[in-house]
């Protein structure tokens, strides 16, 4: 039963793929970018308006990084996706969405003093094959022409999300989950502001209205509810070996939704994919000090 905490939150991300892909040509991006998160904070506000308004001393000096962590994770790593369904599969959304573990174990080099063993470079490099083999259609001597800008919008969100997740950890800041997520989402909703206004049609349609509330309560409210349990009850380590699952779901999804084919190269591309990224999240085992060395 505690496995269905982690398989749930996957799956439901995995759908988001396919959301980002039916919202092309039913609502403008920066219609849903800025709905999303509209939405998800209107209904959290009940539950946690209360407690961030009794602590805003003390979150008053964090502002900055609040507002750093809310450009990053839910204006600019969403925004792209949107934007980035227009001239990608939702295939290659899920699959290069599955490179953020691999990316953010890069930035934590920098950013959180951390050493990369050899298995992280060894499934590293077998990863980046795979996207490129996948992306070029199995001809990489050709890459150019099989990169669309989607893929590239997304290989920045992706980027992006990384170190949004690297920096939560790197700052620590002294609030429970929910109330950082509020936080972040009501500045997020104030940034992405602008972008409504400058979207060529508002209007929320009985057909966008779907997609919306998939995005506002799935993805961004129960997906996480559901991660965070799993971590807490399983442990981040096994939690995260779910993450792989959600390339494979998303691709079997998008051929049942999306009628999206997938080819040899994708089967090929897309377990490389997987299969470097589950390597570099294995982690080597701390080796044996002998007796002898141990001080008395």
């Amino acid at each position: 039963m505690l496995y269905l905490f982690p398989l749930l939150a996957v799956l439901i991300w995995a759908g988001n793929s396919i959301v980002n892909k039916l919202s092309f040509g039913i609502i403008d991006p920066e219609a849903i970018a800025f709905y999303r998160w509209f939405f998800a904070m209107l209904l959290l506000t009940p539950f946690v308006a209360g407690r961030v308004w009794q602590k805003r001393q003390m979150i008053l000096p964090l502002l900055p990084k609040f507002a750093t962590l809310a450009m990053l994770g839910m204006v600019l790593n969403q925004s792209l996706a949107y934007f980035a369904a227009a001239t990608t599969t939702a295939t290659n959304m899920a699959l290069i969405t599955s490179l953020v573990p691999m990316i953010s174990l890069f930035l934590a080099v920098p950013l959180l003093k951390q050493k990369l063993s050899p298995l992280t470079f060894g499934g590293t490099l077998i990863s980046l094959v795979g996207l490129i083999f996948m992306l070029s259609y199995g001809d990489m001597m050709n890459l150019a022409i099989g990169v669309t800008q989607g893929d590239l919008l997304l290989l920045i969100s992706a980027f992006v999300y990384a170190l949004y997740g690297v920096l939560l950890k790197r700052w620590q800041l002294p609030l429970p989950t929910w109330e950082s997520v509020y936080i972040q989402g009501l500045i997020a909703v104030f940034m992405l502001t602008p972008l409504l206004f400058s979207s060529p049609s508002m209007a929320i349609s009985t057909q966008s209205a779907p997609l919306i509330l998939y995005a506002a309560v799935a993805a961004s409210l129960l997906a996480p509810w559901a991660w965070i349990n799993g971590i807490s009850k399983l442990g981040a380590d096994r939690t995260s070996v779910f993450f792989n699952l959600m390339p494979i779901i998303a691709a079997i999804l998008a051929t049942i939704i999306l009628d999206e084919t997938l080819a040899i190269y994708h089967y090929i591309g897309g377990s490389m994919v997987i299969m470097g990224v589950m390597l570099v999240q294995i982690k080597p085992k701390p080796k044996a000090i002998p007796t002898s060395a141990c001080p008395e």
